[in-house]
């Protein structure tokens, strides 16, 4: 499915020597390439929302067996409302489309939790428009110097998925930094130590694992949504230490999931 995900991508992508390299370094896996539109190819402007560029992955697992199995590129848009909690496995499409689709293929929760990381490689600098579990840290060796779009949607320059000031957003109000909790909030906690007195708490990783926290975060915050709470708190999730990476691409989440609605 690797050499077959490239060719497939080639088609409509242009492919230089340094996308190559992250293609066979990362593919099939969780990191979406930003590239410029081949000249004469045949992809629909709603695909890549009227840009000149196109952003191509090739995943792993069921994914990459319905790609397999159809034999052509695949586009599909998020599977859940805009704005709203990503899905990671089926119940959840179910809850946020309900009768909108008429057929979900289940193929079992999401490994990751987190969506892929996007990187822009059509302008002169390598540039993460959204981190992931493939962080900067991975990159550098290939890439060399990378640079991060935090602020890429305020200044106009929205060119990937989830790049939205809110986005990932629950029903109820998200509360970052909590220290403590109120009894008519539900608690969304992080390692060993946990405040007590929230209405009902979640774990991401009472061992401070942030691979297990990527994995559960967006299954835990359906989960504490569902609740008959005010808001949700959610403990620190610090970024230093070897997972940096990981722990910032979880924190633009729920950055994202706290931000004022429009």
């Amino acid at each position: 499915c690797h050499g077959t995900g490239i060719e497939m991508a080639e088609s409509f992508a242009e492919f230089d020597p340094l996308s190559r390299r992250l293609a066979d370094q990362f593919w099939p896996g969780a990191l979406t390439l930003v590239l410029p539109l081949k000249e004469g190819n045949a992809i629909h402007p709603l695909v890549t929302a009227g840009l000149d560029t196109v952003a191509v992955r090739a995943p792993k697992g069921f994914g990459a067996e319905l790609i397999a199995a159809l034999g052509r590129p695949l586009a599909a848009p998020s599977a859940n409302a805009s704005g709203r909690i990503s899905p990671t496995e089926a119940a959840h499409v179910a809850a946020s489309l309900g009768e909108r689709v008429s057929l979900i293929l289940d193929g079992g929760p999401c490994a990751v939790g987190l969506e892929s990381t996007v990187l822009d490689l059509s302008g002169p600098v390598a540039t993460i428009l959204r981190p992931g579990a493939v962080t900067a840290q991975d990159l550098t060796p290939i890439v060399g110097s990378v640079a991060e779009a935090t602020e890429a949607a305020e200044a106009g320059g929205l060119k990937g998925p989830g790049m939205l000031t809110s986005h990932y957003a629950p029903g109820h109000p998200v509360r970052l930094d909590a220290t403590e909790v109120a009894s008519d909030e539900a608690l969304l906690a992080f390692g060993p130590e946990v405040p007590g007195g929230g209405a009902v708490t979640l774990n991401l990783s009472p061992s401070g694992d942030l691979k297990a926290a990527a994995a559960h975060l967006f299954a835990y915050l359906h989960r504490l949504d569902e609740a008959e709470v005010r808001a949700i708190a959610v403990m620190p999730i610090p970024e230093d230490g070897p997972q940096g990476g990981l722990a910032r691409a979880i924190n633009d989440r729920l950055k994202r999931a706290a931000a004022p609605r429009g």
